[in-house]
């Protein structure tokens, strides 16, 4: 048996769905896992001062939150793996609660990380609003790229983390902060759809091309909008065509974007493929965000980072928020490569994000009181690895052809290729985005209820069938549970940080439930 060198449980793929114990299967070693431990230990530490710095009625400067929202994206399922940049956060960290503090608030733990909270139950629902927070903090992050703030949201965020070291909090207590931290998940993800639709426009139907170009190519990867938008304006006329890989796809909806003749289209599938489709790529590859994988040596020199992503020996590009970062260096490497080799051809459709929906509604609503359409399925959320996600392909698959899929986020990488048709005109596949964009689908959904004039969004002829693999699919949950949505199928498997009597809390009160066989639920959700 192996000693055990770290612990860690916060994404599906975690180690026999128990916790990664010698080295992380995202790839992490055991020293980084311990260094993301302390950086969100720390960062905790330093929401203890602000949080009583507001209770003071003193204010918290911009700043701070912004470190705070940065430090839970570094420790986000494979975003960074410098042990040098994270104990750089973690020294900062350090530096800002040491100027803040009034008092000493040394901590009297011993260690730090999941394991130091003994009890199973107060230990599970710490880290789900953990996690949850990491995904809210993401969405924050993308929207303070943009100038774009909300103080509640920092504050609450900063508040929660602090409540998570609190001992004298019950299981009550934190069901209570859980659900709460979903309040302001909604709230996080309406300001970034504010940030991106205000600066970029809304989403509108747009034909994305998969193919490739003859001239040489740059790869953008992760989810940043503001990074891609630099990358644009910085390429222009350089005879470079810039390609999106994975949760970049629905950037191609954006009307702003559209502007951008050298935009040419996506590259690539979901985030775990990237391995073999980097190195068909040719170009350079600059990752945004999360959903880095360890990268081969044959393409490790044409890979970059920029915001709260890291890899050690990967060129990373510094910028803080409304600065112009410097892309010249990996523009001048692109330019010295050759084109991508084509791995697809053809088009896929998407931009089906809340205002394109409500702008159909009538034809939407007119096709459900035909019966033309006979339910939506939500099957958002996250890709992964595993063999077990081939399910979600086979219940694409298996719906019946009046049944339409809303989605959003890299899930929609198992069905959307697989020519699902239309129902008279309305593509059976409705992608409305990133992860963060799940916003949208809750609001389409609140409209139709509103349409049809029901009391609960529950009576819709709506399931939710949904994929998750890393911390923002939880904040997504977090989020749908507030709204009052019940019955979520979450999948391939339920996450390992649940204790028995968290999950039974949430199967009691919610609905939650796994996946069985495509058969089975096809029967349960679809009829």
């Amino acid at each position: 048996m192996n000693e055990q060198k770290m612990f860690c449980w916060q994404c599906q793929e975690t180690a026999g769905n128990k916790g990664c114990t010698v080295c992380g299967v995202c790839g992490k070693t055991a020293d980084v896992a311990a260094l993301q431990d302390e950086l969100v230990y720390e960062t905790k530490r330093l929401s203890q001062v602000t949080t009583a710095l507001r209770k003071d009625g003193k204010p918290v400067d911009k700043d701070i939150n912004h470190l705070v929202t940065v430090n839970l994206f570094i420790t986000i399922t494979n975003a960074n793996f410098d042990a040098d940049a994270i104990k750089a956060a973690i020294a900062k960290t350090k530096t800002m609660r040491g100027k803040l503090a009034t008092k000493d608030t040394k901590s009297t733990k011993d260690m730090v990380g999941v394991l130091a909270t003994t009890d199973e139950d107060i230990r599970s629902l710490r880290e789900l609003i953990t996690y949850g927070l990491k995904g809210l903090a993401a969405y924050s992050k993308h929207a303070n790229a943009l100038m774009q703030d909300d103080e509640d949201v920092d504050a609450f965020i900063q508040r929660a983390l602090a409540a998570t070291l609190d001992d004298s909090l019950s299981v009550n207590d934190l069901i209570a902060l859980a659900l709460e931290t979903g309040k302001f998940g909604v709230a996080g993800m309406a300001l970034l759809d504010k940030a991106n639709t205000s600066a970029y426009g809304n989403p509108e139907i747009t034909e994305v091309d998969i193919g490739v170009r003859a001239n040489p190519g740059i790869l953008i990867s992760g989810h940043d909008l503001r990074d891609l938008e630099m990358l644009l304006e910085q390429t222009a006329g350089a005879g470079i065509d810039v390609y999106t890989h994975s949760e970049m796809l629905p950037s191609h909806y954006y009307p702003a974007f559209k502007k951008y003749p050298h935009f040419a289209g996506n590259y690539g599938n979901a985030w775990w493929k990237q391995k073999e489709e980097f190195e068909k790529f040719n170009g350079p590859i600059l990752m945004t965000t999360n959903c880095v994988v360890p990268p081969a040596a044959s393409y490790k020199d044409r890979l970059w980072t920029t915001g709260a992503a890291g890899f050690p020996g990967c060129r990373h590009i510094d910028g803080e928020y409304g600065e112009q970062k410097d892309f010249s260096a990996l523009i001048e490497q692109a330019k010295k490569c050759p084109p991508p080799t084509g791995i697809e051809s053809g088009k896929i459709v998407g931009g089906f994000a809340h205002e394109q929906v409500f702008a159909l509604a009538g034809k939407v609503v007119e096709a459900v009181k035909s019966g033309a359409i006979r339910k939506f399925v939500v099957m958002a959320g996250c890709d992964g690895r595993h063999k077990s996600r081939d399910y979600y392909a086979e219940f694409a698959k298996a719906l019946p052809k009046d049944v339409v899929i809303l989605t959003a986020g890299c899930a929609k990488y198992k069905y959307n290729k697989l020519d699902l048709g239309d129902i008279g005109g309305i593509p059976r596949v409705l992608d409305a985005g990133q992860c963060n964009d799940s916003y949208s689908l809750a609001l389409i959904a609140l409209r139709l209820k509103e349409v049809f004039g029901l009391d609960d969004i529950n009576k819709l002829p709506l399931a939710f069938n949904i994929a998750w693999y890393e911390q923002k699919a939880v904040i997504v949950l977090l989020a749908l549970l507030y709204l009052g949505v019940k019955n979520i199928h979450l999948g391939p498997t339920l996450p390992a940080f649940l204790s028995s009597n968290v999950a039974k809390v949430l199967v009691e009160n919610f609905g939650i439930a796994g996946i069985r066989t495509v058969d089975d639920d096809m029967k349960l959700l679809v009829g």
